[in-house]
């Protein structure tokens, strides 16, 4: 493994952790292997943030011919679900990785980390504390100020053994003892100030059951699980970097040699108009504000994946974004733009009319219906090309039509002409208005018959809309989806709480008509609605009762937004 071989991917520019696992290969550290693992945390669904850190970790082992575990810190089984744990499963294998052998979890070591605090209660580094969760953080200090010592602090070694075997074995309420590392309560480093290590929690496991009354804290369980697993590159977000002396702290008691699993920061992906806090995430549901945890407006990859992000679109985001060492705001639009760019190649263009407004062509022949061929995707000539029905009647969007346009309104008005897509060049005679309301209720128009698509007719007009067929139109509910925040940092006003910016419009319910050949689509598969935007049919979706979410439309909306606030905001 030492000699890695020649390929583009290897001669591209490095980031800083594929520098440095270069070096450590070349200099045969650790036989030149590379291991690295995804640890989530099952008490949520994982979200975009998560994405860049599996494309990552799982990337690098493959890149390096390495391996990759996937392990579950599961050591807090009030937030713990199964759910969790199974939709992280689904979300990794969706995103094209796997992992070495079975999942791992730390409950795998619990036995060994109880073990292991044992140890170093008898070296006299570790002592129970009586304090309330309060009194503790009190005497805690601050980073300018020493911590206050517990008076619990100088219990004697047999003490503090006894007492911990009491809490094991169940003796002892949930708040009323923790066992606390002893290292320095004066320590710059606030985690270095007599850390807990484990706490009383009551409450049955989902893997151990009721074995166990004390669980150990993250930080005492998660440095060690990486030394179990002889992880060589421990990768981690930018927050645990302080974590890092105590995670050498606590290695340098129970074990020796030189191994230690290297820690590497690299900075999380911070997405503007996204909210990446697991905890608001379950807020969001929880109060009813989205539906689920994979809500199309969710950044989850669940959400994602229902909206009709691909798992391409994911990894290729990730991989433009890069590895950081400082964290800073990626714009949402560029997750947005990997996606079109994926499904422009993909996506099968089709027509659906979101707002119908009925078109009656006069001079095409009553009853008749003919079957014009569109192309699948011009992108892709291999995907062929499908029929559509034309008939006398047909929908397009009443935007496409003005009784009275501006100069470089190119679609239809009284006298213009604009082309069919896949069709016919038709010209507006007249038009029919609600006496009431002065609403459009019909347009009347001529077509060319010459002017047939594929023709070779040479005449030429400005706009082209899409349209459908009335009479073999099929009904569909179609969602449409935007940003759940207006604001570009919902998480960042310190002043305001984050939910007073979710977007009122983040989902319209519409009743469209879509071509007949969407009648047989299956729920994820996608599709692009001409000259609206890409969608992708909904696990709603059933044979009768057709749905679809927009997942991402073809025009930045957005973008022109932010331009005219930041002209606003000039003036």
């Amino acid at each position: 493994m030492g000699n890695m071989e020649k390929s583009e991917e290897t001669r591209t520019p490095l980031n800083f952790i594929e520098s440095m696992i270069e070096e450590d290969i070349q200099n045969n550290k650790n036989r030149g292997e590379v291991y690295t693992r995804f640890p989530p945390e099952p008490n949520g669904y994982l979200h975009i943030g998560h994405a860049k850190s599996i494309c990552l970790n799982f990337g690098l082992g493959l890149k390096y011919k390495g391996k990759t575990n996937l392990r579950f810190d599961d050591t807090n089984p009030i937030k713990e679900e199964v759910e969790y744990i199974d939709s992280i499963l689904e979300d990794i294998r969706w995103l094209g990785f796997d992992w070495i052998g079975e999942p791992r979890y730390a409950s795998d070591y619990f036995d060994q980390l109880y073990e292991w605090a044992i140890k170093i209660i008898k070296k006299g580094k570790a002592y129970v504390d009586d304090q309330t969760a309060a009194e503790i953080a009190k005497q805690k200090g601050t980073p300018t100020e020493p911590g206050q010592e517990s008076p619990y602090r100088n219990r004697s070694v047999e003490e503090n053994l006894d007492l911990f075997d009491r809490m094991k074995n169940g003796v002892f309420d949930e708040g009323s003892k923790v066992l606390r590392a002893k290292i320095d309560m004066a320590a710059p480093n606030m985690h270095l100030r007599d850390p807990l290590m484990y706490r009383i929690l009551k409450k049955p496991h989902h893997r151990t059951g009721d074995k166990w009354c004390i669980y150990p804290m993250y930080d005492w369980a998660h440095g060690q699980s990486d030394f179990i697993e002889g992880i060589t590159h421990s990768l981690c977000t930018l927050e645990f970097e302080v974590h890092k002396p105590l995670y050498d702290w606590f290695l340098d008691q129970i074990v020796e040699g030189d191994y230690r699993p290297v820690q590497t920061e690299f900075a999380r992906l911070n997405l503007s108009y996204t909210i990446m806090s697991k905890r608001k995430l379950l807020e969001l549901v929880n109060e009813g504000y989205v539906n689920s945890w994979n809500d199309p407006r969710m950044p989850t990859i669940s959400g994602l994946r229902r909206r009709g992000y691909t798992s391409e679109s994911i990894r290729n985001f990730s991989n433009r974004v890069g590895v950081a060492k400082r964290d800073n705001v990626i714009d949402v639009s560029l997750l947005e733009y990997a996606l079109k760019d994926d499904l422009n190649k993909k996506a099968p263009r089709v027509m659906a009319v979101l707002d119908p407004l009925k078109v009656i062509i006069t001079n095409y022949p009553e009853g008749k219906t003919e079957n014009l061929e569109t192309i699948n995707n011009p992108e892709d000539e291999t995907m062929g090309s499908h029929t559509i029905p034309f008939s006398r009647e047909i929908l397009i969007e009443k935007s496409d039509f003005m009784e009275d346009p501006p100069g470089k309104f190119f679609r239809l008005a009284p006298g213009r002409e604009v082309r069919l897509k896949s069709a016919y060049i038709i010209k507006c005679e007249d038009f029919k208005k609600n006496p009431e309301t002065g609403e459009i209720t019909e347009l009347y128009c001529t077509y060319d018959p010459d002017t047939k698509s594929g023709s070779g007719s040479q005449k030429k007009v400005k706009g082209t809309l899409h349209w459908v067929s009335a009479p073999h139109a099929v009904n569909a509910e179609v969602r449409m989806y935007d940003r759940l925040f207006d604001h570009p940092d919902p998480a960042g006003q310190k002043d305001d709480d984050y939910k007073e910016f979710i977007n009122p419009d983040s989902l319209k319910v519409l009743k469209c008509k879509v071509e007949p050949s969407l009648s047989t689509s299956k729920p994820m598969d996608k599709f692009q609605f001409q000259r609206i935007g890409y969608f992708c049919v909904d696990y709603d979706s059933t044979e009768d009762h057709l749905v679809f979410n927009l997942t991402v439309p073809l025009r930045d909306s957005w973008g022109k937004m932010q331009k005219k606030q930041e002209q606003m905001g000039k003036k």
